[in-house]
């Protein structure tokens, strides 16, 4: 985020101009239920973060709105070790896991990016190892939660939520 905000400075007027417009076409919703929109410094830091979370290149001028399919169905393999999601997209994907958690535990929102899948993966996509080295082994009887969402040039269309046992 530091690396964008600074970034933002050295555009011009009629690169951040562009960054207004697209923000204008970025809605969003808070947590009460209201949309919004975002302002230009807001639409660069959302479409370069997430640019470079996926390893691609950060932009100076602001891209055409794209808005990525949602995902409809994921399978999650999760035991104390494997950890893999099926999917069918033609695009990459973001996968952002909860720490684990107790079993009886249904609300979960501190999801962690863990993985992004490369422009032509293949499914299904093993996380395990990525999932490990930032929250730690899985835990039999544990819970994870799951939010999935699709990538496309520096936008993520609406997220797949899934939670599910360690067995």
């Amino acid at each position: 985020m530091a690396l964008n905000a600074a970034a933002w400075r050295a555009l011009t007027a009629i690169q951040r101009a562009g960054w207004a417009t697209l923000g204008l076409s970025m809605i969003r919703t808070d947590s009460l239920g209201q949309s919004y929109d975002l302002n230009g410094f807001l639409a660069y830091c959302s479409v370069n973060n997430n640019k470079l979370d996926a390893g691609d290149a950060v932009v100076s001028d602001a891209p055409a709105i794209v808005t990525p399919p949602s995902l409809l169905t994921a399978t999650i393999t999760l035991t104390a070790a494997a950890m893999s999601i099926a999917y069918t997209a033609g695009n990459r994907l973001f996968s952002f896991a909860t720490p684990m958690t107790s079993a009886g535990r249904g609300f979960l929102a501190d999801y962690r990016l863990i993985a992004v899948t490369a422009a032509a993966a293949a499914s299904p996509h093993n996380i395990f190892a990525a999932y490990q080295a930032r929250l730690g082994t899985p835990v039999v009887g544990t819970r994870i939660g799951f939010s999935l969402a699709i990538y496309n040039g520096g936008f993520k269309g609406v997220p797949f939520a899934v939670s599910q046992l360690v067995v």
